[in-house]
């Protein structure tokens, strides 16, 4: 994994199945990914009732005369432990797309996007922010300069979760969603990167969809907000 971070290694990582390399080069990776380290906060409860599931540790040192059978032993042990990774890996993919998509049935979030019928065969070309999303029952911001968007909320014990729809941006540019409390207190929930064609432009159709969380509760907040790195606000969204 080390020659490329893999999104889908959140899942070996919250168990502990990561090699050293690989644990670090992932934790790398944690920094600067908003979607990967929520996806680790929400897998926290999987990962309890998996624990214990990981490779068996080695005995100890062979004895006189075994160090021929121990060592083919202990190579066909590595094999293994790289196909059940594989495996895991698969499970815990679908594992993170029911953890961050499939939960919010029974809240707030219902009643609003496709019905199930027409949902179920695009489920599998949506991110977890989109299914989120469509999922959700959108609250409208009002944008400037042609920018368009709007949010899904769901309180949480932790705080607020949101996921964003954003159309009408041009890059480069570096945006943020930004949650702002009644008092006045600013906490960013997620950034990202716009590329130069853009998102919802012409020639770039398709709408941005982000997702993230603040630990203020969805009570406290007075609006979201999606601001450039420079301090211009393209989309406020009133709860």
């Amino acid at each position: 994994m080390t020659a490329g971070v893999e999104h889908t290694d959140v899942g070996a990582y919250a168990l502990g199945l990561l090699e050293e390399d690989d644990r670090l080069a992932f934790e790398s990776h944690l920094r600067t990914c908003p979607s990967c380290r929520f996806e680790l906060s929400d897998l926290a409860g999987v990962a309890s009732v998996l624990h214990g599931i990981g490779p068996l540790e080695d005995a100890g040192p062979p004895r006189e005369g075994q160090a021929g059978v121990v060592d083919l032993l202990q190579r066909k042990k590595a094999a293994d432990r790289r196909a059940r990774r594989g495996t895991f890996l698969l499970g815990m993919a679908a594992a993170v797309a029911l953890v961050a998509g499939g939960l919010t049935v029974g809240t707030q979030l219902t009643g609003g996007g496709d019905p199930p019928q027409a949902m179920a065969g695009r489920a599998d070309h949506m991110g977890p922010a989109e299914q989120f999303y469509a999922d959700g029952t959108p609250i409208a911001g009002k944008g400037v300069g042609g920018v368009s968007g709007g949010l899904v909320v769901e309180s949480k014990g932790w705080g607020t979760h949101a996921a964003l729809k954003l159309s009408g941006v041009k890059g480069p540019l570096e945006c943020e969603l930004v949650s702002v409390g009644k008092s006045g207190e600013r906490r960013v929930m997620t950034g990202w990167s716009v590329p130069a064609p853009g998102y919802g432009v012409p020639g770039s159709p398709a709408p941005l969809y982000m997702h993230g969380g603040s630990a203020t509760p969805l009570a406290e907040i007075d609006r979201f907000e999606v601001v450039t790195r420079t301090g211009t606000t393209l989309l406020t969204v009133r709860t």
